[in-house]
């Protein structure tokens, strides 16, 4: 899961959300393929709206989690962030915030080597394995710092982290929100969720979330009402949010997916047009 840097500049050096870094968990099955013989849509009917996985909506996607986890909308400058933001979970790095302390770093790390032998973090591997679990930064510190940074410019090191977000986080999420009938903004809220509670079933994670929200509303997939329903996976995850005081500012919930959702906006279309802990942010 991510951590997270906060909207002002005040802000960004002094209260820092943490996001997830959570364990990587076996990735949510994906929904049934559309068989050969499969109805398909009529001439001149109007097509499916477009899911999250849709690059446009993917896109859109991305930015949204980057106002939240990085103050800016410019996702792919995040391949290079490293910081301990004092959460407990060792080192924060890359677009959604890949842990020291967690595993998800760890395996970008692996991920990155088995594509690239020769690169500046290989060297770390031993070290990583030894501080996952923790919030030590034996073995790592400045040098492992620079070398991230430095890992940051190759493609092969920001396709390994485009790949383990995907992987642990993106398409689980997606997936997930399909089956249970949610449209593109049912399907962020599902993301940004489990990029900052991580997959899991206790009452913090992702999973835990979802089964609050399904005891107060059904999914519509079960016939229930989608707004209706993402009401009630929104006020579960604020509840889950303030039990933690890193997690304690909630306007990533309040300022932009309940303003979507109040908007009727289920499709995520642009113009989007939010707030994140102060700053105002415009998709077009």
């Amino acid at each position: 899961m991510a951590g997270q840097r906060v909207g002002s500049i005040a802000l960004a050096v002094g209260l820092l959300i943490v996001g997830g870094c959570a364990p990587a968990a076996p990735v949510a099955p994906a929904p049934p393929a559309i068989t050969p013989d499969a109805p398909t849509t009529p001439a001149g009917a109007d097509a499916a709206p477009a899911g999250l996985d849709d690059p446009a909506k993917k896109e859109i996607a991305m930015e949204l989690v980057s106002s939240a986890e990085n103050s800016s909308l410019d996702w792919r400058a995040q391949y290079a962030y490293i910081e301990d933001i004092g959460d407990g979970r060792g080192y924060t790095a890359g677009i959604i915030g890949f842990c020291s302390g967690t595993g998800d770093m760890l395996e970008v790390v692996q991920a990155y080597t088995s594509s690239e032998p020769e690169n500046p973090l290989g060297r770390f591997l031993p070290a990583l394995e030894k501080v996952n679990g923790s919030a030590s930064h034996a073995g790592l510190g400045t040098p492992f710092v620079r070398a991230w940074r430095t890992a940051a410019k190759d493609p092969a090191f920001q396709a390994a982290q485009d790949e383990e977000r995907d992987r642990v986080y993106f398409d689980p999420a997606v997936a997930q929100a399909k089956a249970d009938g949610l449209s593109a903004l049912g399907q962020f809220v599902y993301y940004d969720a489990m990029v900052m509670h991580g997959p899991g079933d206790d009452p913090s994670s992702f999973g835990g979330i979802r089964t609050a929200a399904l005891a107060k509303a059904s999914a519509p997939s079960a016939g229930g009402d989608e707004t209706t329903y993402l009401k009630a996976f929104l006020a579960a995850r604020v509840r889950v949010m303030k039990t933690e005081e890193a997690h304690a500012d909630t306007s990533r919930i309040d300022d932009a997916q309940r303003v979507f959702l109040a908007a009727g906006n289920l499709e995520l279309s642009p113009p989007l047009d939010w707030k994140v802990y102060g700053d105002r942010y415009h998709i077009g």
